[in-house]
């Protein structure tokens, strides 16, 4: 079976400096895409757009705030005037915060939380749907997790924007699918990325490996298992989907 079909596609991606955020934007620009990607890493975008330009490939890198709603109209102005229309939007920006019980989890923490992963992800999908409305449909897809689908304790906050994540790809994609714009979400559990590493940090050894082990193949993802799964939704073939929380945790919610 051949790879997802991107390629003449023009794809946004915010947080795209790292994670999985910067192996989707190497694995959609190898398949073809033009992918202009935003990140408040500065630095560390503009090492990946040197070395993805290097290889060939066809990207661009612009500073991103998504707390900020001016920083995120700029992005999106700065995409349409260096691709034109913008076909796909994947809000992957996001951030975690230390593991703690409700009580213990201080109230910066909540709105930080807040602030990028889900008032960013409302900045960004505004932008995308004025765009799209005008262009005549696109894609947008949300970076959820499986936080957003259940409970996650000590992890309040993020589980509380992440499911605010999914109620927003929801109402969006009913909301405007009549217009030819589809919304979905992808749903990680832990992967194998600086965010995670930032919170297994917190735990022992003993707590780290039943983290680890949460699901059944008794395991972390890959930020490529990830990034196949978007560039797939990406790609048409996943054109009669919409509204959708695609899953990827390794069973862990089976």
């Amino acid at each position: 079976m051949s790879a997802a079909k991107v390629e003449g596609k023009h794809i946004v991606v915010t947080g795209g400096a790292s994670g999985i955020g910067a192996k989707t934007t190497e694995v959609l620009a190898a398949r073809g895409a033009k992918v202009f990607f935003g990140d408040r890493n500065t630095e560390a975008g503009n090492a990946l757009q040197e070395k993805l330009t290097a290889s060939g490939y066809t990207v661009e890198f612009y500073p991103l705030d998504v707390t900020q709603s001016d920083s995120v109209s700029a992005f999106y102005q700065a995409a349409i005037s260096k691709f034109g229309q913008i076909h796909v939007a994947l809000n992957n920006a996001g951030v975690d915060h230390t593991p703690a019980r409700m009580l213990d989890v201080p109230d910066e923490d909540f709105h930080r939380n807040i602030a990028i992963n889900l008032t960013g992800v409302w900045y960004c999908m505004k932008q995308s749907v004025k765009h799209m409305v005008e262009v005549g449909g696109g894609h947008i897809i949300n970076l959820a997790s499986v936080a957003g689908v259940s409970g996650a304790p000590t992890i309040s906050a993020y589980c509380a924007s992440k499911h605010g994540v999914i109620g927003l790809t929801k109402s969006v994609a009913i909301e405007y699918a009549r217009s030819n714009i589809r919304v979905n979400a992808v749903c990680p559990s832990f992967v194998k990325t600086p965010m995670v590493e930032n919170v297994l940090a917190n735990f022992d050894q003993k707590q780290q490996n039943t983290l680890i082990s949460a699901n059944p193949m008794k395991r972390l993802g890959e930020v490529e298992e990830i990034a196949y799964a978007i560039a797939w939704l990406c790609s048409d073939e996943s054109s009669f989907m919409t509204g959708h929380s695609m899953v990827l945790d390794g069973g862990m919610t089976a």
